[in-house]
C-alpha cells in the first residue's frame, strides 16, 4: 500500500490544490493537512476525513490509509474553487441552416466544468466558449436549441464538426479539406447540399467538442 501522506501530496499536486483549503474543505483548520503531511499529526486520517478526501479526488480510501477493502459510493462531487472551471456562454447562434449574423462575443452566463475532466479531454478552459446551435441542418447530431462548447486553441486542423464563419454569418458544419485549398462545408441533414469554398473564404472559428441539448 503507498504511503497515505505521499499519495494526499501527489493528488493535491495533481489537482493544483492546496493543502490549506483541502483542510478548509474536510472542516478543519488551514494547517491541519501540512502538519498530517509533514509531521505525522495525527497518525492516520479518521474515517470521515478519509472519505470526504477519495471522493474528491476519485480513488479508493486504501490509498489514504483506509482498509485495502474500502471504497466510496461518489453521491455528491464536494465544491472546491480550484478545481472547477467556468467556461462563457456567449450571447451567441451558430446557425446550422443558412447561417446566423456575427454579434458581440458578451458573456451572461458560465458552464462549470471539472477541471480535472477538462485535463483528460486535452481541453484548457481558457480556450473554450458555449453557444447556441439554430436552424435543423444538423439534425440529428446537433438540433435547434443545443449549447455546444468549442474548442478555439490553435491546433493543426482536421476534419470534423466545427464553428466557422462565411462573409457576415456563423455557421456549425462538419469542415472537410478537399485538397488544392478549397474546404466543404458539410450538413448531417441531407436536405441541405454541400457548401464547397476556397480555404481563404472561411474563419475557423473553433472545434466542436461536446453538446448539451434536452432529450
Amino acid at each position: 500500500m503507498s504511503n497515505p501522506r505521499e499519495r494526499l501530496l501527489e493528488l493535491a499536486q495533481s489537482q493544483s490544490c492546496s493543502l490549506s483549503s483541502l483542510s478548509e474543505m474536510i472542516g478543519k483548520n488551514k494547517t491541519y493537512l501540512q502538519q498530517f503531511t509533514s509531521k505525522g499529526s495525527p497518525r492516520r486520517l479518521s474515517e470521515h476525513d478519509r472519505r470526504m478526501l477519495a471522493e474528491f479526488f476519485d480513488v479508493p480510501e486504501s490509498e489514504l490509509g483506509g482498509p485495502a477493502e474500502k471504497s466510496y459510493m461518489p453521491t455528491k462531487r464536494l465544491p472546491l474553487e480550484k478545481g472547477w472551471v467556468d467556461v462563457p456562454r456567449l450571447a451567441l447562434s451558430a446557425s446550422a441552416g443558412p447561417g446566423a449574423t456575427v454579434g458581440e462575443e458578451i458573456p451572461f452566463d458560465n458552464f462549470r466544468f471539472s477541471q480535472r475532466w477538462l485535463r483528460e479531454q486535452g481541453l484548457e478552459g481558457a480556450d473554450l466558449s458555449a453557444i447556441v446551435v439554430e436552424g435543423d441542418s444538423m439534425e440529428p447530431l446537433l438540433r435547434a436549441g443545443d449549447e455546444v462548447l468549442v474548442d478555439r486553441s490553435q491546433r493543426p486542423f482536421r476534419d470534423g464538426i466545427h464553428v466557422v464563419r462565411l462573409e457576415d454569418t456563423l455557421l456549425v458544419k462538419r469542415v472537410a479539406s478537399q485538397g488544392g485549398g478549397r474546404v466543404s462545408l458539410l450538413s448531417q441533414n441531407l436536405a441541405y447540399p454541400p457548401i464547397e469554398v476556397s480555404a481563404d473564404e472561411v474563419e475557423i472559428i473553433g472545434r466542436v467538442v461536446w453538446k448539451s441539448g434536452r432529450l
